[in-house]
């Protein structure tokens, strides 16, 4: 297997999954009032915990 690949395929993941974090995040906040994007934040870090595969005791 070319060296390459084996860097580039991990990085490319990485990447894919901090872009859909981050457009996960900023569609959530769309929209909502200050004093409630605590509670959103919350909850997207819950979701992404959940598909992630970690407690939220960690």
């Amino acid at each position: 297997m070319d060296v390459i690949a084996v860097a580039l395929v991990p990085a490319a993941c990485l990447l894919v999954v901090a872009c859909a974090a981050m457009r996960i995040v900023v569609v959530a906040l769309k929209g909502t009032l200050p004093q409630d994007r605590a509670l959103v934040l919350r909850a997207v870090a819950e979701v992404i915990r959940a598909v992630h595969g970690r407690d939220e005791d960690r």
